[in-house]
């Protein structure tokens, strides 16, 4: 099992179907194929240990993923929002490595001990016009793939191991191998070094889809270019499709006829939004995908089935699914375990865990954290009696008076508020209490709270142990670019 079986079966199957669109440049998949070589060569010759790439999406990316898994090396994909002592840290980790970049970031990398650095239009220039290797791939499935590095909000981030089993499981899973229609196209709008990035590339391969890259993103870039490009899929995190749904209301109008399907996921989603982007475009099926780094992306889905039958249905039970990240795939278990490791029936609130072929849950120089071959994600939740999984962040447990406390479920008692639009909740330090609830509350346009108005509410809805000592109203919540509420800020932010 190796990535590149992928892109060949791609190439063979329909090769002069064109796979990736990038501003005026494309690529179809016999190129793509060929380029990918051409880069396995460069890279081999370097004598690096990994390939990496600091870049947004541009050719460069499926150009060097494939390349990485023909060459026989790991691939990870940088974070080019990061600093420059950042970056250096994390290209010191994967050194000796062969660097694609752009920019002015070139001299900087290309002075790290062990790094061969490339211009991103050198690479494709190279790519296209070299050699193919004298060898084939390695089919070897332990063989690492892709290494993420996680965001990093709760400290240094670590390196997911992605082994080529497990992301090759996944699309063998999930995807029908050419079954997209030849006219279809997918808007690829999140950034290559999150796993949403990657796995759309593999998905997208494997089903023959045409890739349209935005390179950064911006709701008006993004309705732009769907239209311009005839998009019929796409993926976003929530707060893409928050900023999506704001700028086609200020426009007056969807007008995205050809966009057919939408998934999201990354975040929780706020049912209003879901809502609304229901009723602004009608002809597109929207799902929600929940999945992790580890996991080697999307393990549960609420379908498009669950989204109509929820709002069209009277049953508060079934309503309610629209919150929730619906069902796991075929190919994955899931579990709810209380802290001692015990699986809980529905209803009752514990960790998420989950097992499956496509689950990693390995570190770099860290080793895999897998309990027997169960990955326990550290986030919160709970199943209803259909198996209807709903999210209550991450296991951040606050601990007031020795009460545990989860910030999920105050949240979602917030978020039900008329008034609320955003929130996120958090422990912060207290004499008495050991730790006390602060929620910080983003308010909808032209609606008003208190913080006795919102103390209340939460009174009312859970208890008064659950109601913030501390409600702080702001304008936005802090979010990164892939929709991960950066939590830790928030905390920060109310602690000061």
């Amino acid at each position: 099992m190796n990535l590149m079986m992928l892109l060949e079966m791609a190439a063979s199957g329909f090769g002069d179907r064109v796979a990736v669109t990038s501003g005026p440049d494309s690529l179809t998949y016999s190129e793509l194929f060929a380029a990918a070589g051409s880069a396995a060569v460069d890279i081999q010759a370097s004598g690096c240990e990994h390939a990496a790439i600091v870049d947004t999406n541009s050719l460069a990316v499926p150009v060097a993923l494939f390349a990485s898994a023909w060459a026989g090396v790991p691939f990870s994909p940088l974070n080019y929002r990061l600093t420059g002592e950042e970056l250096d840290a994390l290209v010191s980790r994967v050194s000796p490595a062969y660097v694609v970049t752009g920019g002015e970031r070139i001299e900087r990398i290309g002075s790290l001990d062990g790094v061969t650095a490339v211009q991103r239009a050198d690479f494709l220039e190279l790519a296209r016009a070299g050699s193919q290797p004298d060898e084939s791939w390695s089919m070897d499935p332990e063989q690492t793939a892709i290494l993420l590095f996680t965001s990093g909000t709760t400290g240094v981030p670590k390196a997911a191991v992605l082994r080529h089993k497990h992301l090759v499981s996944y699309i063998l899973s999930s995807v029908d191998f050419g079954g997209a229609p030849e006219a279809s196209a997918a808007l690829v709008s999140v950034p290559p070094y999150h796993i949403a990035g990657m796995a759309s590339i593999a998905s997208s391969v494997y089903a023959g889809r045409r890739m349209v890259q935005l390179e950064s993103f911006s709701a008006e870039a993004w309705i732009g270019l769907a239209r311009t490009e005839h998009i019929t899929n796409a993926m976003v995190v929530p707060t893409m499709l928050v900023r999506i749904i704001d700028e086609l209301e200020r426009s007056g109008g969807a007008a995205l006829p050809e966009l057919k399907a939408v998934s999201y996921g990354g975040s929780k989603m706020p049912v209003g939004v879901i809502e609304k982007a229901m009723e602004l475009l009608p002809e597109a099926d929207f799902t929600n995908a929940y999945g992790l780094t580890e996991t080697s992306s999307t393990i549960t889905i609420l379908t498009p089935e669950d989204h109509r039958q929820a709002v069209a249905s009277d049953d508060p039970a079934i309503r309610k699914r629209l919150g929730s990240l619906g069902t796991p795939l075929p190919s994955i278990q899931l579990e709810i375990r209380d802290d001692a490791g015990n699986a809980l029936g529905p209803g009752e609130r514990g960790e998420i865990y989950v097992r499956g072929d496509q689950i990693s849950g390995e570190y770099l120089d860290q080793g895999s954290r897998l309990e027997g071959d169960w990955f326990p994600t550290r986030d919160g939740g709970w199943v209803d009696e259909d198996g209807y999984l709903f999210l209550e962040g991450r296991m951040d447990i606050i601990v007031r008076g020795g009460e545990n406390i989860s910030p999920g479920e105050i949240e979602d008692a917030l978020l039900a508020h008329e008034a609320v639009a955003d929130c996120a909740v958090v422990g912060i330090e207290d004499v008495q209490w050991g730790e006390a609830v602060a929620a910080a509350v983003v308010l909808r346009e032209g609606r008003s709270a208190t913080q006795d108005d919102l103390q209340g509410w939460v009174t009312n809805h859970l208890r008064s142990s659950r109601s913030p000592s501390r409600v702080e109203f702001v304008d936005e919540l802090p979010y990164s670019e892939t929709g991960k509420l950066l939590r830790r800020q928030v905390r920060d932010d109310m602690a000061s």
